[in-house]
């Protein structure tokens, strides 16, 4: 429910604090009260309005603690405590969605645009730090510095939390863009926790997406990464069993994919915005992923994938953008396409910090050429990274499966 409702109630206390230092961390401290005292006095009937009326409490505690310390009228709190709600500030009526106007709000350009994405994953979407790590493919302690310093940016430069006008609006999308698309990896593929995936997190990511595109149907960046948005999240019901298992791509019923989202996406992929339009790199990186996720959609079953042409789309991304996650997936499509001994070659020197992935794929690899001890080892090394339950249960039952 927290992860759920934090965004919002994030947003109903900045709209009547405008305080992000002070909004947060009584947030924090209302969801650790209810953590104390909801298993023995029972969760309220409103968890959200509990949590909501808590945290406002412990602002205007703060509030009225730094008027005493500045020998400031003591009615001020007071004030603040009555004030009624206010929504947020937006003179020009452009964002009519809650979640963009938050997010557009952490994008202000004194913030690198790096920084924005991770501190709204953090403060709107509730994304843990170490998963927005696994993100940036840095270690925990420095995304947890950077978000620290991006707060005290905020706080210490007084950068207000408002609507950008109309002539701002454009600068800000691409880091929204680049939100929504992290936040949809969170969700898709949550670095830690005990859910293979978090489905609401990710269609709030998609519904990101169609909010922003909305607001410029024309920009060929949001076209290709609503597209592949809408591939991914349409195979969410096939990717776990009734039991919360992992079931692999090659596995899933294919059946249980949703056709709708699959048709707007291949509608999208040849819309004039994609086909007829010089792309700029962002776009072009988004649409080779999102026909990657194509030739998945439209072939009739596993065995008649496609693979040669899902190697050559990742041969034009790692041109584009050869960061160790697209190398990771091209590897594992060039052992489809041409067997394991290639895909481990590809594999050679691939490193994604921290992360469990790649010895995971290296395992596998190396169990399809028969070298079970060193797939076993690989294997060891996998499972002491991993942190998320329903892959380490995966990886478990694969070992077990190897182990003579």
């Amino acid at each position: 429910m927290v992860r759920e409702e934090w965004g919002r109630l994030v947003a109903l206390l900045l709209a009547r604090f405008r305080r992000l230092d002070l909004v947060e961390d009584a947030l924090a401290d209302a969801v650790e009260a209810a953590a104390r005292r909801w298993p023995g006095e029972g969760v309220p009937d409103n968890p959200a309005g509990w949590l909501q009326t808590v945290a406002r409490r412990r602002v205007v505690d703060r509030l009225r603690a730094e008027t005493m310390a500045h020998r400031r009228h003591a009615l001020v709190a007071t004030d603040l405590d009555r004030r009624p709600p206010t929504a947020m500030a937006d003179p020009g009526g452009l964002v009519e969605d809650d979640l963009l106007r938050l997010v557009l709000m952490c994008t202000h350009p004194a913030l690198a645009p790096g920084a924005a994405s991770a501190l709204a994953l953090r403060l709107v979407l509730g994304v843990s730090t170490h998963d927005i790590a696994r993100l940036f493919l840095v270690p925990e302690p420095t995304m947890a510095a950077r978000l620290t310093r991006a707060k005290r940016k905020i706080v210490a430069a007084g950068i207000p939390f408002a609507i950008p006008d109309r002539d701002a609006l454009p600068g800000r999308l691409a880091t929204v863009a680049q939100t929504a698309y992290l936040a949809f990896t969170a969700g898709y593929a949550p670095a830690s926790g005990p859910d293979l995936l978090r489905p609401a997190l990710a269609g709030e990511a998609v519904r990101l997406v169609r909010t922003v595109r909305d607001l410029r149907p024309e920009d060929p960046t949001l076209s290709a990464l609503l597209a592949l948005v809408l591939l991914q999240h349409s195979r969410r019901d096939a990717r776990v069993d009734d039991e919360g298992r992992l079931v692999l791509l090659g596995e899933q019923d294919r059946g249980r994919w949703h056709r709708g989202e699959i048709n707007e996406a291949l509608g999208l992929l040849t819309s004039p915005a994609l086909v007829d339009a010089e792309l700029p790199d962002r776009a072009a990186t988004y649409l080779l992923q999102a026909l990657v996720a194509a030739e998945h959609a439209t072939a009739t079953s596993a065995a008649t994938t496609r693979w040669d042409r899902v190697v050559r789309h990742y041969d034009q991304l790692v041109r584009l953008d050869p960061g160790p996650a697209a190398l990771l997936a091209r590897a594992v499509a060039v052992a489809e396409a041409r067997g394991p001994a290639a895909g481990l070659e590809a594999l050679d020197g691939v490193d994604v910090p921290g992360s469990h992935r790649v010895p995971a794929v290296r395992a596998e690899l190396l169990a399809r050429c028969g070298r079970a001890d060193a797939a076993l080892a690989e294997l060891d090394l996998a499972l002491g990274l991993c942190r998320n339950e329903a892959e380490r249960a995966h990886l478990e039952r694969r070992r077990r499966d190897l182990a003579p």
